[in-house]
């Protein structure tokens, strides 16, 4: 136990390490974070991003305490102290019709996740994960009075000698900060809730150029907003049990459409190109509106599950999960957003668990799919009209234990996201990702007295 309590600690501190330091610049490159709050979150660990992302109606998987935040009613099968800590690794193509592609990579940390269990029934878990990302830096080069803004390009275009060239730029993220507890009553049923603190800063700039024209005005608009404020998520499982080993469980959660604060600072300014084409220091500020507050209204979520599992061989499920993010308004005023809709559907097989000559047979192989209609509706380029943006996915992953002493127990879990969003009709990017979760997590006795005859 001692040796791999020292490779979870060494391990947790890296992580810690690395991870800071990975989160001090965006931690996205994708054109379509600019809209709304960022890329967000799915919320889940590893184990439940292999399984396509289902979490709504999971708990303890395959006799592990597994943390799940996206619905706090599961903290009531946690019966041992858990820890969850790991990384997240992005690969991202982007792609545009007649234009040339371009591949970007990210890391950071991606969670810290502590569970206690209070009573036989009931746990208290908190922890931190992000909440949303923004990051991205394009032009697009259009004739002078084009009249439109358009989706970005996933690669620069070349300048003629009668052109404007837009540019975006991007980067931040917002971070949750939860705390939570959840509980068993009448055998089958348990309640959760969380409260989370939902910090950071956005910025986003647009500059328009004239490259051709020396000594031009040329302007930036730039908007920095610091978020900070509490929101609130509740859920409930209830377990059908078909026989001691064999359970069916339903499951609902939903986070609240809570309020946030921004703090925000809006400046226009003015400056010129010099003879190589860099921004030179602005020459005045028409608009500069510092320490402005607002509220945001964020939208409520509602996540339903269903799951079956037969205790140490198999478990399957599927979430349907729905935003109202049409409701999403800042400063009061509506952002234009669609609704989203988000299908999860997966599970995973372990061969033998109690196998004792084959390690591999202990392992748990797991699967999924998810499909989101996300609330991205933009305007298209080429064509006119609006192009609501979608992303389809396939996932896989392995949960590896490690050898147990005790009463402590350890999992490694590895999943991999491979899928595409967007489309490359109507001028728009499309993307094709990568992502990659690694976890470490341990279930352990802590906080206990021992009793000796």
């Amino acid at each position: 136990m001692i040796k791999y309590t020292k490779l979870f600690i060494t391990f947790l501190l890296a992580v810690i390490a690395i991870g800071a330091k990975a989160q001090s610049t965006a931690t996205s490159s994708s054109p379509y974070s600019r809209y709304g709050l960022g890329d967000m979150s799915s919320g889940v660990l590893p184990q439940n991003t292999a399984m396509g992302g289902i979490a709504t109606a999971t708990n303890r998987i395959n006799g592990y305490n597994n943390i799940n935040s996206l619905n706090p009613a599961s903290y009531g099968y946690i019966n041992l102290t858990t820890i969850d800590v790991g990384v997240y690794s992005n690969i991202l193509f982007l792609s545009q019709s007649g234009q040339q592609s371009q591949r970007d990579a990210n890391f950071r940390l991606s969670h810290l996740a502590f569970a206690f269990p209070v009573t036989p029934h009931s746990a208290i878990s908190f922890g931190l994960q992000p909440y949303s990302q923004l990051g991205y830096n394009y032009k697009q080069t259009l004739p002078r009075g084009f009249g439109t803004t358009p989706t970005p390009p996933a690669s620069n275009q070349p300048v003629d000698t009668n052109a404007v060239n837009y540019l975006y730029h991007g980067e931040g993220g917002l971070s949750k900060a939860y705390i939570g507890y959840g509980f068993t009553i009448f055998k089958h049923l348990s309640l959760g809730a969380n409260i989370s603190y939902i910090f950071g800063d956005l910025k986003q700039t647009q500059s328009a150029e004239f490259p051709s024209l020396y000594g031009t005005l040329n302007t930036s608009v730039e908007q920095d907003n610091s978020i900070k404020g509490l929101s609130y998520d509740f859920g409930a499982q209830y377990a059908i049990d078909l026989t001691p080993s064999k359970h069916l469980t339903l499951g609902y959660s939903a986070s609240a459409n809570s309020k946030l604060t921004s703090q925000s600072a809006y400046i226009v300014s003015q400056y010129t190109l010099s003879s190589t084409g860099t921004a030179n220091v602005a020459i005045d500020s028409l608009t500069n509106q510092q320490n402005s507050k607002t509220k945001i209204q964020l939208p409520q979520i509602n996540h339903y599950g269903i799951s079956y599992q037969n205790d140490g061989k198999f478990l399957l499920g599927a979430d349907y999960t729905t935003g109202k993010w049409s409701n999403l308004s800042i400063g009061g005023v509506n952002q234009g957003l669609l609704d989203s809709k988000t299908v999860n559907v997966g599970g995973q097989i372990t061969p033998n668990i109690n196998a004792i000559n084959s390690y591999w047979s202990t392992v748990d192989y797991r699967f999924g799919a998810k499909y989101d209609q996300s609330y991205i509706n933009v305007n298209n380029p080429v064509g006119g009209g609006f192009t609501n943006i979608k992303s389809y996915a396939l996932t896989f992953g392995l949960g590896l234990p490690l050898h147990p002493n005790f009463q402590t127990f350890y999992k490694i879990n590895v999943a991999a996201e491979v899928g595409q969003r967007g489309t490359l009709s109507n001028g728009l990017v499309k993307e094709n990702y990568v992502n990659i979760h690694l976890g470490f997590m341990i279930n352990d006795k802590w906080f206990q007295r021992f009793k000796f005859d």
